[in-house]
């Protein structure tokens, strides 16, 4: 995640002035909207060998102005204090903008998880619990995987935090259906990407069948981006992860590769780089791997009608102004990848009832309410005359700064 010009946190705070400027709020709220509420670093000794090789953890809670703070945990070798803020504010906006109660928090360890045998990971999280439970807690600050994390890591952890403090299945998001998961919360990330896409060809009266996506990364988001377009009858025609792309031109069939770990086993007539796929000819590009893919070295090549920003923060500032420029339609990261978010409330909800639902209500509910939130970000730049991402951050720094000023002024 290397961010050559302003910092990612920079970033996210230069929409967020932006938009409280078209609200016309003071200043000083915007900066209390621009700060985080408490950073917390700790360090993680780990057992290597017959040595100890101390890692660095965070947990970076930005705002709780509209509910307990919610946010994924990465394992990956770059994160440091500024991504972990700049993720922790985006996740304020993106529950504030899918209508969710809840505030932004992000955490991490910076390791390669990769290279981590599961002992490991799993002796990580528990450190890393145990160390943060003061702050953590299902109302408080609810914990979910990201990059480098998935629902096994996320029972570690649960199964840490409730020998801490008793049976509490709300303290984390994102668990195996087995230990208090809920069904629909592992594909409500890509399924919602998929969704906002069809939407947004609906928008722009281009139908659904036969409408060409391709699609970068092939993670957890990237899959189920890809199998849902698909079911709703567009052709996904290239799709890459780490180990290079594939191409079909007929469309790919993302069911019959779908368990595939990696793409490098299957079978292809056109294989092509990771990041070729960006500059494929198509309606749709989802970018869903890493951030700052697209910049401005590969702005120019881009060859979509649409981009929805599956990964966080895939293009950077100066590339986004070339292609809006060029006339390419973004739909920005906290409105396109918000599904996973709004998933894990569903879950929050159903272990706070401690009862589950159907995967077709899940499904049913996840449609209508990024639906919703896709028509009022439509709105909202339509009434200011501005492009999505700046309406996304519109309505989201609106709701949080009304309900920052709600609370009162004595803070």
């Amino acid at each position: 995640m290397t961010h050559s010009g302003p910092s990612a946190f920079a970033e996210v705070n230069e929409k967020v002035a932006q938009a409280g400027e078209i609200l016309g709020l003071k200043s000083g709220v915007i900066n209390a909207l621009s700060s985080c509420e408490r950073e917390v670093v700790i360090s993680i000794p780990l057992r290597r060998g017959d040595d100890v090789e101390v890692l660095t953890g965070y947990r970076v809670q930005h705002s709780s102005a509209r509910g307990p703070r919610k946010g994924g945990i990465r394992f990956h070798q770059d994160v440091d204090l500024d991504e972990v803020r700049a993720l922790a504010s985006l996740m304020t906006w993106k529950t504030a903008l899918i209508d969710v109660p809840f505030g932004g928090a992000k955490g991490g360890v910076a390791v390669d998880a990769s290279k981590l045998s599961p002992i490991e990971k799993e002796e990580i999280i528990r450190r890393w619990t145990r160390s943060l439970v003061h702050v953590l807690g299902h109302h408080r600050d609810i914990p979910a995987p990201d990059m480098g994390t998935d629902a096994r890591t996320m029972a570690w952890l649960m199964d840490e935090y409730h020998r801490l403090e008793g049976f509490q299945p709300a303290c984390v998001t994102g668990k195996p259906v087995e230990l208090f998961g809920a069904p629909g919360r592992e594909e409500a990330t890509g399924r919602g990407v998929a969704l906002i896409a069809a939407a947004t060809l609906k928008q722009h009266d281009v139908k659904a069948k036969g409408a060409t996506v391709a699609i970068q990364g092939f993670g957890n988001v990237g899959r189920y981006a890809a199998l849902v377009c698909q079911e709703l009858g567009m052709k996904v025609i290239a799709i890459s992860d780490v180990s290079g792309g594939i191409v079909d031109k007929k469309g790919i069939d993302i069911a019959s590769i779908f368990m595939h770990k990696s793409l490098e086993n299957v079978e292809a007539d056109e294989r092509i780089g990771s990041a070729e796929v960006l500059e494929i000819e198509c309606d749709i590009l989802i970018p869903a791997a890493l951030g700052s893919v697209i910049n401005d070295k590969n702005a120019s090549l881009i060859n979509a009608r649409f981009i929805i920003e599956g990964a966080n923060q895939p293009i950077t500032i100066s590339a986004d102004r070339e292609l809006r420029a060029q006339g390419v339609v973004i739909v920005p990261d906290i409105l396109a990848n918000s599904g996973g978010v709004m998933g894990s409330y569903f879950e929050w909800t159903q272990n706070i009832q401690e009862f589950s639902w159907p995967i077709e209500k899940f499904r049913r509910e996840l449609d209508t309410r990024m639906e919703a939130a896709f028509v009022n970000v439509h709105k909202v730049s339509r009434k200011y005359s501005v492009d999505l991402r700046t309406a996304a951050f519109v309505v989201s720094v609106g709701r949080v700064s009304e309900a920052f000023e709600l609370r009162g002024s004595l803070v």
